[in-house]
């Protein structure tokens, strides 16, 4: 297997990150930890000032920070919100974020917001639509657009392709790039079935820059991507062997429930060296 040297837009490998949290605001300022990189919810930042833009200020002069949000809802079929585009692209210019990440999904239709990340019908009409909007971000955001795998659920009876075909189509057509979210991949295989070692071998490597890890809620029947940790040892396997296919990218572990103390936080983030160290000496 030949390995791509990066991403096709040479965008950094940041090491390993954190997303940032609330919670740990106080560890954070108080000792500056030797973290690679912080990744923010950008809706979080969009419509605040004081203190919440303060703080990220000064953890923007220290650290990378990326943007990552939940709401640009790119597969939706009302018109793209261009306000929320232009308040997105400023907080990218303050923060001078490398790159901004959403999700594959739809989060709502009318105007009506559900306040989940909706699945996607895996249709080449619905892959005209949103690599259309993809673009058109991408020329206001004026940069390449992340987009993030997502757990699902249920599939569409009208799925004419798998996930990784639609994505990897996407990204071709849109000229966009990839978050691929190893937790996501294992959730998804759990509920629909299907191998993961099929989804790695079908993602455009050379168009990966980031990767996200996460605890999940194993319910026997299916899983759920609840971002409670820590990481399950069959999603750090993923990590290894989607790390190392991409020849490397920056990593990130989300835990958004029952946030432990940052030590502890920080301390299952670094498992990522030893998932990729572990993969490294298979091969």
């Amino acid at each position: 297997m030949t390995l791509p040297a990066g991403n096709r837009w040479k965008l950094p490998n940041l090491g390993i990150g954190l997303g940032l949290r609330t919670t740990h605001y106080r560890d954070i300022l108080d000792s500056w930890p030797e973290v690679g990189w912080f990744e923010v919810i950008s809706e979080n930042y969009l419509e605040t000032a004081g203190r919440p833009l303060h703080i990220l200020d000064r953890i923007a002069e220290r650290y990378p920070v990326v943007l990552h949000g939940v709401a640009m809802s790119i597969g939706s079929t009302d018109p793209l919100n261009i306000d929320y585009l232009s308040k997105l692209k400023n907080l990218k210019n303050r923060v001078k974020a490398p790159w901004v990440s959403d999700h594959l999904c739809w989060t709502g239709v009318a105007g009506k917001n559900s306040h989940d990340l909706l699945p996607m019908p895996l249709t080449a009409e619905a892959l005209e639509h949103t690599v259309a909007r993809v673009r058109a971000v991408q020329d206001i955001l004026e940069c390449p657009l992340m987009l993030e795998n997502p757990s699902t659920y249920v599939a569409f009876a009208a799925d004419q392709m798998s996930e990784w075909e639609f994505l990897s189509q996407l990204c071709e057509q849109a000229d966009c790039g990839l978050l691929l979210d190893v937790n996501n991949i294992y959730v998804s295989s759990r509920n629909h079935g299907f191998n993961p070692g099929d989804y790695l071998a079908g993602i455009p490597w050379d168009r990966v820059v980031q990767f996200h890890t996460a605890g999940h809620t194993d319910n026997g029947t299916h899983c759920v991507d609840t971002h409670i940790g820590p990481v399950r040892a069959e999603v750090w396997a993923l990590l290894g062997e989607a790390w190392h296919r991409a020849g490397g990218a920056s990593v990130l572990l989300e835990w958004d429930a029952e946030i432990p103390d940052f030590a502890t936080t920080w301390h299952e983030a670094l498992r990522a060296e030893d998932a990729i160290a572990a993969w490294n000496g298979r091969v």
